[in-house]
């Protein structure tokens, strides 16, 4: 290796500027506050993604389609709140266009993410799994959270980048291979789904609408939950984070909301489920962790 690396290393793949945020925001900055080095890949810029305040609309799709450069720089500032300094685009920052909600005219338009093939992709993140040698990776589901071509895509691409980096014959470097001891899902247990929705309500929501479980990705039943990472001491550092993603994302207290108006909590315990890995067999299947590196090897 070039460099020597921390003892704890997370990489996460996530599918646009603010999906990191959202769902893994207080992790991101509450082991990158312990040491831990911190990697983010981001597959697209967000091109296709709506944007809220009147006064930049000009950049939508539509008109300039400058969202792209635009939330890049929104992610940069939001990994300066979470104290996250390495974060990437797969391929680099454009390689890759925003592919849209399903079933729009834009998923299979060339050069978008869900157009790319799986493999091709995927042997974009292999050198960084290479190079930072995660022992813990995160991405979404099989249905991306909720359903989103991007999301999808970015699972199956993080889920096969892993396969092939520790894979010795794969690649020109094939005497560097490294296997990823947790492959995690990010998730929303039920039980605090509701629990934050409700403090949302009891508070006074400041948005137009209240969200329901329905409305949030990755809801599951809290006995799917195998991993629960407190962040309490990070929620303004995420709040900040989740504010610098201003395009999409409006803060009012401890609740926000996206484009649809609808309030909902920032949720700062966030929940995984562990779905592979090197590992991963060795995990009682009867825990909760609070920790994603707990028994890991360094």
């Amino acid at each position: 290796m070039s460099r020597e690396l921390p003892r704890r290393r997370l990489l996460l793949v996530h599918a646009h500027p603010d999906d990191e945020t959202i769902t893994t925001g207080a992790t991101m900055a509450r082991y990158a506050a312990e040491g831990a080095l911190v990697t983010l890949v981001t597959c697209t810029r967000g091109e296709e993604g709506e944007v809220i305040p009147p006064a930049l609309a000009h950049l939508a799709p539509g008109r300039d389609d400058a969202l792209g450069a635009h939330r890049a720089g929104e992610l940069a500032a939001a990994m300066r709140a979470l104290g996250v300094t390495d974060h990437r685009f797969l391929g680099g920052p454009g390689r890759f266009r925003d592919s849209g909600m399903q079933g729009l005219d834009q998923n299979g338009r060339p050069g978008t993410f869900w157009s790319a093939g799986v493999d091709e992709a995927a042997g974009l993140l292999v050198p960084v799994i290479r190079e930072v040698r995660p022992q813990v990776l995160v991405t979404y589901d099989p249905r991306g959270g909720y359903g989103h071509p991007d999301h999808v895509q970015a699972h199956r691409v993080a889920t096969r980048a892993a396969e092939l980096a520790a894979t010795a014959s794969y690649g020109a470097d094939p005497a560097e291979p490294w296997a990823v001891a947790r492959i995690y899902w990010t998730c929303v247990a039920r039980g605090a789904a509701e629990k934050g929705l409700a403090e949302v309500a009891a508070a006074g929501n400041p948005f137009p609408g209240t969200a329901t479980v329905a409305d949030l990705p990755g809801v599951v039943d809290d006995g799917e939950v195998t991993a629960a990472v407190a962040g309490g001491a990070y929620a303004a550092a995420k709040a900040r984070a989740m504010a610098a993603h201003e395009t999409q994302i409006t803060v009012a207290g401890g609740a926000f909301a996206l484009s649809n108006g609808l309030g909902q909590p920032i949720l700062t315990t966030e929940q995984f489920r562990l779905a592979g890995g090197a590992d991963a067999a060795r995990r009682d299947p009867g825990a909760v962790e609070t920790d994603l590196f707990a028994e890991v090897a360094a």
